[in-house]
């Protein structure tokens, strides 16, 4: 979600940066790191036992804006290698779209291209649940339930809402920025979710949803939950950050210290997933650089450089080792041509595959039925449960 979504992600993510650092504590285990690699070798993560119980991975991305570089190598790209070893759930958050004011006409539009998206770079859905958030409801019930026990001071601490009502004017902005972060929550919990792919700088940002999870847990769990005929004495499992590879964080074209974002006023700043190769090239060529006479990788003191070099890792599936001693050399005027190149290479097959899901709406319409279905028997047990232990009457 990011879930960064959550590539909770913009990895589910709808964005999970909101969560201010007073509500965050370093309470997490060690945190499990996601199995696929920047290079072209084999994962070292074992793949489960055929009687191992799979744990479960849920994320999504939003439908607003174009998908991009960041978007596909900080997260779908790794959903590809997990939807292998984990029981997945990956979304189309679009009930986090409209938490500003968004093109109703386009909405429909962009959530069925997100989807082709998902499909195009490679998740299976014979393999995971890819399905769109509205049409499974239990989301928004869930949300109001979990509302209830919120502490409105929570919310009022988050980032983002500070930082957007400020901007805007409170006549500006609708009561749904302020309480996302519990439809967040539930977009989590719903699915009994062990593992929540994100970034290494977004670990706190889970923290309210493993505080809500535990608020529920002791409030309405234990032995009331047990008498009730509740398993275990928990209603919510607590769930685990799940962590990229390192370098899988791309940053902006037009400033190597900010992450590259949908949200950027210039486009300028990012590569989009479906950008003609005519417009990468032009993106490329006008990147911000340095005045450095030799390229190098890890230098913080050249983050654009380093931002460069690591993109044209991950999209020639080269080693972090091989591009440093392949562009040790290089001036900027040879490498560019190169990381041109290698884009266009990496993401041709996908644009190809994109316009022929796009083409078979059918298809479309029949994988995120299946997958808004399957996904809802998971969720409605969940949200039974939760009416359940919070006393509400049984439906007959």
């Amino acid at each position: 979600m990011g879930v960064c979504h959550y590539a909770v992600p913009s990895c589910f993510v709808p964005s999970l940066s909101c969560a201010a650092s007073t509500l965050f504590r370093s309470r997490f285990r060690p945190t499990i790191r996601c199995c696929t690699t920047l290079s072209n070798t084999s994962p070292r993560t074992p793949t489960p036992s055929p009687t191992s119980i799979k744990k479960r991975v849920v994320s999504g991305v939003q439908p607003t804006g174009s998908i991009h570089l960041g978007n596909y190598f900080g997260a779908i790209k790794n959903w590809v290698a997990l939807q292998h070893v984990y029981d997945t759930l990956f979304f189309i958050v679009d009930l986090h779209a409209i938490t500003l004011p968004h093109d109703s006409q386009q909405l429909s539009k962009d959530t069925k291209s997100t989807a082709a998206i998902y499909l195009a770079c490679g998740v299976d859905p014979s393999k995971a649940s890819v399905f769109v958030q509205s049409h499974v409801r239990a989301h928004v019930e869930l949300m109001w339930l979990l509302s209830s026990i919120t502490p409105i001071g929570w919310l009022n601490r988050m980032i983002q809402f500070k930082e957007k009502s400020r901007k805007a004017g409170d006549d500006e902005v609708g009561v749904a920025l302020l309480t996302y972060p519990v439809l967040m929550a539930s977009d989590i919990l719903l699915y009994q979710s062990d593992f929540v792919p994100v970034g290494e700088d977004q670990k706190q940002h889970l923290e309210l949803t493993r505080d809500l999870a535990e608020r529920v847990n002791n409030l309405y769990g234990g032995r009331k939950w047990k008498k009730l005929g509740g398993r275990g004495g928990t209603i919510f499992k607590v769930p685990e950050p799940l962590i990229p590879p390192t370098g899988a964080r791309i940053m902006s074209l037009t400033d190597g210290l900010s992450k590259m974002s949908k949200s950027a006023p210039s486009d300028q700043s990012r590569i989009n997933i479906l950008d003609p190769k005519d417009l990468i090239a032009n993106k490329i060529k006008r990147c911000k650089t340095d005045s450095f006479p030799s390229l190098e990788i890890d230098n913080p003191e050249r983050p654009e450089c380093n931002n460069l070099l690591s993109i044209y890792q991950l999209a020639s599936g080269k080693t972090k080792e091989e591009v440093a001693h392949e562009c040790q050399d290089m001036n900027w005027g040879t490498f560019k041509p190169l990381l041109t190149d290698a884009l266009i290479d990496h993401l041709h097959p996908i644009q190809v595959r994109y316009e022929e899901l796009m083409s078979d709406s059918g298809y479309l319409d029949k994988v995120l039925g299946e997958g808004a279905k399957n996904a809802a028997d998971i969720a409605d047990a969940t949200l039974h449960n939760v009416y359940q232990a919070m006393g509400f009457s049984r439906r007959q």
